[in-house]
């Protein structure tokens, strides 16, 4: 298995839970966050819990952190999810797109 391979199953286990995908979602609408503050986004979940989470996005790339004094942020980093996206989306709707696109063009050139 290539180091893409993994790197790509990582952000899919990463990205699987709904709990982590709230986190993401945190910290896309607010960068550089205390696991405290992170913690508020899942109410039913320990501190303990949402580390854990964090854990597995920072194995996958997917969350980066910096410490600040005492407090440890954390930080969105999309590029994984565009790499995966750039690579099992986009080549699986590019052949469709591409027929409708050349459809599209077939019935312009038709009645034109």
């Amino acid at each position: 298995m290539s180091g893409t391979e993994r790197d790509d199953d990582a952000v899919f286990k990463a990205l699987a839970d709904p709990t982590r995908r709230v986190l993401l979602d945190a910290l896309f609408d607010r960068d550089g966050q205390s696991v405290q503050s992170l913690c508020e986004r899942a109410p039913g979940m320990t501190r303990f819990g949402v580390m854990k989470h964090l854990e597995v996005l920072e194995s996958a790339n997917l969350v980066t952190t910096r410490k600040v004094g005492r407090q440890k942020l954390h930080f969105l980093n999309p590029v994984p999810i565009q790499q995966v996206a750039d690579r099992w989306i986009g080549k699986y709707a590019q052949p469709f797109t591409r027929a409708l696109v050349d459809l599209q063009a077939d019935l312009e050139h038709r009645t034109a």
